[in-house]
């Protein structure tokens, strides 16, 4: 059994709810229930390289959800797959960023980044050999963006070998939930450029457009976009996953996909 653990950091709204489709994707897959018992036992155990597994023999996602208000953490905590997270991984604010990349990244943001930091010296603590890091947010609002490079600029200084893929959910002009997301975008990818070592590009516009061109879905709901968009990172992750010949670990799609360290954003598709 290779022990080469991924942690996974979910920062913001949007980051969340993509960690909890992911997540909810990666438990179909290895037949693990929402209160992280195994439905069968099966040969291939590699997917302990995502799930931390108790003296209870429950599967724990090795997962930290960081938000700055605490609605979206409580839908978590009270969601179908509550059993499964461990509370103590579950982190958020009492007032949140509100679209504000400076809010995120200097105001609020740091206050909670020391939690972070302890919760993510635990979980590394945890493990018994973290191969890297995977981090989902968003772009667009001011904790994904603010928090998002903040938490990323700390373990570019605390794990500085580690390599880091972020999941990057961009903002679409025509649809737009706010208006100050083109400067939260901006400022956020110049962190991006030095802290990630591979960045997934998610253009909302382009996941709204294949649901409803391709999944006749009229008026696609952010759960069916994150339900896409695990599908992505699920095909990404599953080398990591599955036993078998691709053995890949995450220093190998920065090996293999980024020419210069700062080029390294990269646009996604998803087939059939």
């Amino acid at each position: 059994m290779p022990t080469r653990e991924v942690i996974s950091i979910s920062v913001g709204q949007a980051g969340i709810q993509l960690g909890n489709a992911v997540w909810e994707q990666y438990s179909c897959e290895h037949n693990i229930q929402n209160d992280g018992t195994l439905s069968s036992e099966g040969k291939d155990m590699y997917f302990t390289t995502f799930y931390e597994e108790t003296s209870g023999g429950q599967f724990v996602p090795r997962q930290i959800a960081v938000d700055l208000e605490p609605t979206v953490v409580d839908d978590v905590r009270t969601g179908p797959r509550a059993q499964m997270f461990h509370p103590e991984f579950l982190l958020n604010g009492k007032e949140d960023a509100a679209n504000n990349f400076a809010r995120g990244h200097y105001t609020v943001g740091k206050e909670i980044l020391d939690q972070v930091n302890d919760r993510l010296r635990k979980l590394v603590d945890n493990s018994q050999n973290v191969q890297g890091f995977i981090i989902n947010h968003a772009v667009g609002g001011g904790t994904g963006s603010g928090l998002g490079a903040l938490i990323l600029e700390r373990i570019a200084v605390d794990y500085r070998k580690k390599s880091k893929i972020g999941f990057e959910i961009y903002p679409a002009p025509n649809i737009s939930t706010c208006i100050v997301e083109p400067y939260n975008a901006m400022l956020s990818t110049h962190w991006l450029l030095d802290h990630t070592g591979v960045s997934v590009v998610l253009d909302n516009e382009a996941i709204y457009a294949i649901c409803q061109k391709q999944l006749d879905t009229d008026r696609p709901s952010y759960k069916e976009l994150n339900m896409v968009i695990a599908k992505v990172i699920s095909s990404m992750t599953a080398s990591l996953r599955f036993d078998g010949e691709l053995n890949v670990d995450l220093g190998e799609f920065q090996t293999n996909l980024v020419p210069f360290p700062r080029l390294h954003f990269m646009t996604t598709a998803l087939a059939p």
